[in-house]
């Protein structure tokens, strides 16, 4: 075994789990620094046909970086940006797989990179960079400490995805290596697939063919399964595939001009009826809006606790205790003029849905805009803190979180399927989301194991009832170890055959991210 590669000893337990609470198991486990490590990794795991399991910063929630045996490659030292190019009025960030999103929002924003080996051409970009107008990444995932490989690999998106899509929308070149160590080159505009066949190029030149599957993907947003259309880019086959068919070493990520002018919005409402008539009022007549986020009553319910419980919490502000929910816009615009027209229209939606402009905070410096996001990303910290409190009473529970969307006309469908359902089982709940997208987390607070059982029966019920609506069972999060159940609801058992073969086709061993997309009992019969 070579110095790259090492046995897992209790040193490294920690990388046999993520931020799912799911725990796997692996025999030895490698932090690769360059793309050349990466392959003389694969190189020697190749004879024997050793399971891998690549890893970024673990902090997904489907269990797709938890380890299922043989090899964990853990991405976390290939930290580097190798360059920076100008194309237009857009520049381009070529990065390695391991940077993690806060270091790469806080390299744009200050405009400082570490230049070590970067190319002439890089360089003088880089002059140019720094002479422009503030520049930024628009994917907005919230957890910010995810890293790049890992934001690629489920195809994240985040609040901003109302106005931005996901980063499948953002990423225009990657490398990725293949199990024998060889690595095929992508760039967006450049690899087509004729009809739904595809072929790819090595970088030695060599080919090979690849038939996708026959499956629509619906019409939502969705991070489920492998992205396949007729004559798709080759690029997006390789976005969003969940660390099935080869490990990123290179990721090159678009940055767009940052608005001049970024306002947020929390408006407040008696009932949930009141906010999804806001949210479709929202959606049907103002532009400039970036994201529409919801917060149930049991969401505020937990940051209220919280406030009262933790200094951490302190300076969120209060909220009026006779509302039941929240829905968050922001606002992003090229001039103030722009921005207080959508503010005045945003005011005039809540009062017709119901709201009242006299309970409504609103952000117009960066100062109150870090508040109204804090309670954003307060509301899942908080949950995690709540579910991790009830651990202690009964250590088989944790938090079950869905992650599913539906069309435009669905909305108020979903929610009503989430509410009889969380009623019929008796279960507690905090739900919060991407609402603008359909797309919300509704996470099931279970007290008992008895409680985690019911929650995981009821996920069962609702993938099945969204994918009848037209939906996806993951929309941001990908389908990893837990939702890969999910996926023949959406597409049926001849298509998830179907993906198999795209698999085989990159991976024709079946090594890599086992457990992840797949059932067991397909990948065997391929083999």
């Amino acid at each position: 075994m070579s110095e790259l590669i090492k046995e897992i000893s209790d040193d490294f337990s920690g990388y046999l789990k993520d931020e799912s609470r799911t725990t796997g198991c692996a025999e030895t486990i490698s932090f690769p620094k360059s793309e050349a490590e990466v392959r003389l990794i694969l190189a020697e795991l190749a004879p024997a046909k050793t399971k891998i399991t690549i890893q970024g910063a673990r902090t997904g929630l489907a269990a797709g970086a938890v380890p299922f045996g043989g090899h964990v490659m853990n991405m976390g030292k290939m930290n580097r940006a190798l360059g920076l190019r100008r194309d237009g009025g857009k520049f381009y960030i070529n990065v390695q797989p391991g940077v993690v999103l806060s270091q790469l929002k806080k390299d744009v924003e200050e405009k400082l990179f570490r230049f070590s080996g970067w190319s002439t051409e890089s360089l003088a970009a880089v002059r140019e960079f720094a002479a422009s107008p503030e520049y930024f990444f628009p994917t907005d995932p919230t957890e910010t400490s995810a890293s790049i490989g890992g934001i690629t690999a489920c195809n994240a998106s985040g609040a901003r995805s109302y106005l931005y899509k996901a980063a499948r929308n953002h990423i225009s070149a990657l490398r990725l290596a293949l199990w024998d160590g060889s690595v095929i080159p992508v760039r967006r505009g450049e690899t087509f697939a004729s009809g739904r066949a595809l072929t790819l190029t090595k970088d030695d030149r060599s080919q090979f063919s690849v038939t996708l599957p026959g499956y629509e993907m619906p019409d939502t947003k969705n991070a489920s399964g492998y992205y396949v259309r007729d004559d798709m880019d080759a690029i997006d086959l390789i976005i969003g595939s969940d660390g099935t068919l080869g490990v990123l070493t290179e990721i090159e990520l678009e940055l767009i001009p940052l608005p001049a002018v970024i306002w947020g919005v929390t408006s407040f409402f008696k009932s949930e009826a009141d906010a999804v008539r806001f949210v479709k009022t929202v959606r049907a007549t103002l532009s400039d809006i970036a994201a529409i986020e919801y917060f149930d009553g049991g969401a505020i319910e937990i940051l209220r606790n919280q406030k009262k419980s933790s200094s951490a919490f302190a300076q969120l502000p209060d909220v009026d205790p006779a509302a039941d929910c929240c829905v968050y816009t922001e606002i992003h615009c090229g001039e103030t003029a722009a921005a207080l027209e959508r503010l005045y229209e945003i005011g005039a939606c809540a009062e017709s849905a119901g709201g009242d402009e006299r309970n409504t905070w609103v952000a117009r410096d960066s100062r109150d805009l870090e508040s109204l996001q804090f309670f954003r990303h307060a509301v899942p910290e908080s949950t995690n803190m709540f579910i991790d409190e009830r651990r202690k009473l009964d250590p088989i529970i944790t938090k079950l979180g869905a992650d599913m969307s539906v069309p435009d006309e669905r909305l108020s469908d979903v929610l009503a399927l989430y509410r009889v359902g969380l009623g019929e089982y008796g279960l507690d709940s905090a739900t919060w989301g991407h609402i603008g997208d359909n797309h919300l987390h509704v996470n099931i607070l279970p007290r008992d194991g008895a409680d985690f059982k019911k929650g995981k029966e009821l996920f069962v019920k609702w993938a099945k009832k969204v994918s009848e609506m037209g939906g996806s069972v993951s929309a941001e999060h990908g389908v990893g170890k837990i939702k890969a159940p999910f996926l023949e609801f959406m597409y049926g058992r001849k298509h998830i055959i179907g993906m198999a073969k795209v698999k085989q086709a990159f991976d024709p061993n079946f090594v890599f991210g086992c457990g992840n997309l797949f059932p067991a009992d397909i990948l065997e019969a391929r083999q």
